[in-house]
């Protein structure tokens, strides 16, 4: 098996993972509507959009998902540190471009009246998207 084909097997591990999850997550009560005169339910649609705030869930979904990979990129950064792969020099910048990074995420989120809390997504059965902050 070649690196890529172990790669794709991975990413379709992940693909099937994603696919597993979003039919365990039930509708929230809001989402599901009421049932037609005839008595059945129609089915519940997961994502409600109100054009009022569709620039702020946008925003929203976009720096979760940007604080996720700032997590992860952190993580990683902190294992090579450990590790010792990185010179002093090295992890001087990647330091100080992480600290950048978080200021950011906190400016933006004050800009959009978001908290970093607002930005952990409930996952129901599988817990929260981002770890509690530490």
């Amino acid at each position: 098996m070649t690196h890529e084909d172990a790669r794709a097997d991975r990413f379709d591990d992940v693909s099937d993972a994603v696919a597993r999850a979003f039919r365990l997550l039930p509708a929230a009560p809001q989402d599901v509507p009421p049932a037609d005169s005839g008595g059945t339910r129609r089915p519940a649609h997961r994502i409600s959009t109100d054009p009022d705030t569709v620039e702020r869930d946008l925003i929203k979904l976009v720096l979760t998902l940007v604080e996720l990979l700032r997590q992860l990129m952190e993580r990683q950064a902190l294992q090579r540190v450990d590790a010792g792969d990185l010179t002093e020099e090295q992890e001087e910048r990647l330091g100080a471009t992480l600290m950048i990074l978080h200021e950011r995420m906190q400016e933006l989120c004050a800009r959009y009246d978001l908290s970093m809390r607002d930005l952990n997504l409930d996952l129901g059965p599988l817990g929260t998207l981002l770890p509690p902050p530490e």
